[in-house]
């Protein structure tokens, strides 16, 4: 039987408004966060032409910026475990901000290269340290609702950087796109030095046993002991192959609807923009609040419910891959993004629950490391490199595009077996 939860710290009703304004400041930002990130995806074939590539050159975009978040990460993890989360956080939007427009400036292929690998500094900060904080606005059992609100602006971020940069690439040029997608975030900046900092673990139940305010050990000790907790392992290890996939679908799904589908340039970014958003919105809310229903009954319910939605897609991806007809290829991909959306609350939740509240920042930046360097660096440019192989055809493109399902399917499986050695570790401690 699974240990009960136990109450929380009430905060005062001063601190509330204050944690939610921090909520909704932070999940603004990771709307602009993601909308910068794929705003590129929309303009892979503008860049293509303006700078006579190839799809190689092509998928080393996407890796260009992750490789750089992925190697900062570890460093602001660090940091944000034992600094101002606040400024740190401000400091990363900042910077991600301003190499964004920079992006607009860029004469050549190599320059727009070095502004994206910027951005994966900034964001390094901000990705690592937001949700350590948001750990500390609210109690675990409502994480899954509230992380569900924060990674909300992800499908709505990325599809508006489908959308926006689609439009803003066929009116007025892709320049004008990464101006759009940079300004705003300059602001946000400063909205973040204004946020709540409250002490680590301060939502977190009662543990005489252990001191979340402070670290406990030092940076080669928490990183060693982070790999000896199983269940963080295998949910990191589920997470990386779930980026894979995620990561090769969103960078090359408006070309594989332009060049496979035969769907016209901007349709295709508006189009799959459109699925992305509404299916994020449901799909992601969903997960959010069944995680935390199903948290009352079973405290790998976070796990159970991220494997199971996964495994459930698999079919989903296949078809809206394969199949030629979109009466039938959009419903798929709806299904399958819906089912893919609804991990993403409650599989963030479990990797703060999972380990101490003096260390989350330092798991989180672990895990996206581990994510990213497994995921999402090696996937667009593996994708691009056997459709290149393949002389870049649309057949070429349509064959490499399969192995999405096939890391759907591993992440689910990995996720699954994440549970049940979490079950099992709590038994023990019973």
């Amino acid at each position: 039987m699974n240990p009960p939860l136990l109450d929380a710290p009430a905060p005062s009703s001063a601190a509330t408004a204050a944690f939610r304004r921090g909520l909704a400041v932070l999940t603004l930002v990771n709307l602009f966060n993601y909308l910068d990130r794929f705003v590129i995806s929309s303009l892979f074939e503008s860049l293509r032409e303006a700078f006579a590539i190839t799809d190689r050159e092509l998928g080393m975009l996407g890796p260009g910026f992750i490789i750089v978040y992925m190697l900062a990460s570890p460093v602001f993890g660090a940091l944000g475990d034992r600094g101002s989360r606040t400024r740190l956080i401000a400091l990363g939007v900042g910077v991600w901000s301003l190499a964004t427009v920079l992006g607009g400036f860029a004469g050549s292929f190599f320059a727009l290269l070095a502004c994206r690998a910027l951005v994966g500094v900034g964001e390094a900060a901000y990705g690592t340290i937001s949700p350590s904080l948001l750990s500390d606005y609210f109690p675990r059992p409502q994480r899954g609702r509230v992380f569900a609100i924060f990674y909300a602006a992800i499908p709505i971020g990325s599809a508006l950087g489908f959308i926006v940069g689609g439009l803003l690439d066929e009116h007025f040029g892709w320049r004008s796109a990464f101006f759009v997608a940079g300004a705003p975030g300059l602001l946000l900046a400063l909205a973040c030095l204004r946020l709540a900092d409250p002490p680590r673990g301060a939502m977190d139940e009662p543990d005489p046993n252990r001191d979340g305010s402070r670290p406990a050990r030092g940076i080669v000790a928490t990183y060693a002991g982070l790999l000896r907790n199983g269940a963080y392992t295998l949910t990191v290890l589920g997470y990386a192959a779930y980026t894979f996939a995620i990561g090769g679908l969103a960078m090359w799904m408006p070309a594989f609807l332009e060049r496979v589908r035969g769907v016209p340039r901007e349709d295709a970014s508006i189009q799959f923009g459109a699925i992305v958003v509404v299916t994020g919105f449901v799909g992601t809310f969903a997960g959010g609040w069944l995680g935390d229903w199903f948290l009352k009954r079973n405290r790998q319910a976070y796990l159970w419910l991220s494997g199971i939605a996964t495994l459930l897609a698999v079919p989903f991806a296949f078809v809206a891959l394969r199949a030629e007809s979109p009466t039938l290829y959009l419903p798929a991909i709806v299904v399958a993004e819906i089912l893919l959306f609804a991990s993403t609350g409650p599989i963030n939740s479990a990797i703060v629950n999972l380990v101490s509240p003096a260390e989350r920042a330092t798991a989180v930046a672990f895990h996206i490391f581990a994510i990213h360097i497994l995921g999402d660096v090696p996937s667009p440019y593996l994708i691009g490199l056997l459709s290149a192989e393949g002389g870049s055809s649309a057949g070429s493109l349509s064959q490499a595009m399969l192995i999405v399902p096939v890391a759907v399917a591993l992440g689910g499986l990995i996720w699954m077996a994440a549970a049940w050695h979490a079950g099992r570790r709590e038994t023990a401690r019973a």
